[in-house]
């Protein structure tokens, strides 16, 4: 027996003021899997995550959410209250607080601890053992980090506590690759423990290697849903869907 998608996004459209980003997504993403959001820049899929996670309004269609309506029929749910239902999103951005240090960082995003003894003591050592640089800069401000340390914080805060659904925006933008390889490793080992993960990102190779499924988006709408190996193993698709071929990109 197949189980409902964990996310459904119907028909969604989003206007930031006067622009339409969003033109009709359609698109599921199954529990226990990554899905991987592909596209060319500009084609809607951060504006994709954002409307996902509250920060900006879907004007039509809905977003459900493990079976509940988090946006349209009428409903509009506040990002934090979003967040507590099981949703964790790093942004492009990165979304750290540069003043506070990788302790204080994670601290703040774990959400049922007042102070870090309460945190999960076996969580952290298992984060720390793909980005050993968190226990080494453990006391440093967060903004004195380098690009690759802040992009391994980014995602340690969002897995400081286990999450049901993990929304990540290219988070291999300008990594060196072995960072990317321990990037893979965390997201595939979260995959083992249930996590969904809807992840957007340039980087073909690494998304061959984690999506299970895959939607592509062009001009705010998504114009091919499938298996992730499936678009692998057709060239011609790559190159009509994304201008370019991930076989050139292994």
């Amino acid at each position: 027996m197949s189980h409902p998608p964990l996310l459904c996004l119907e028909a969604v459209h989003t206007h930031i003021d006067a622009y339409h980003i969003l033109h009709g997504v359609d698109f599921e993403v199954p529990r226990g899997e990554v899905t991987m959001l592909l596209g060319r820049n500009g084609a809607g899929k951060s504006t994709t995550l954002r409307t996902i996670m509250g920060l900006w309004q879907a004007s039509q269609g809905r977003i459900v959410f493990d079976s509940h309506v988090i946006a349209g029929s009428g409903r509009r749910s506040a990002t934090p209250d979003i967040a507590q239902r099981g949703i964790a999103y790093v942004p492009e951005t990165m979304g750290i607080f540069a003043d506070l240090s990788v302790k204080e960082n994670l601290l703040l995003a774990a959400r049922h601890a007042r102070h870090i003894d309460d945190v999960d003591t076996h969580r952290l050592e298992w984060i720390f053992s793909f980005f050993p640089a968190l226990r080494k800069f453990w006391l440093y401000p967060a903004g004195k980090l380098s690009g690759g340390q802040k992009q391994m914080l980014a995602v340690a805060r969002a897995i400081v506590e286990p999450r049901k659904l993990l929304l990540i925006d290219e988070p291999s933008k300008g990594l060196a690759p072995a960072i990317v390889q321990n990037l893979i490793a965390v997201l595939r080992e979260l995959k083992r423990t249930a996590t969904t993960i809807l992840l957007v990102e340039q980087n073909f190779a690494m998304a061959k290697a984690l999506g299970d499924t895959v939607a592509v988006m062009d001009d705010g709408r998504v114009v091919h849903r499938g298996p992730m190996a499936a678009l692998v193993e057709d060239l011609g698709l790559q190159q009509r869907l994304l201008g370019l071929s991930l076989q050139a990109h292994q």
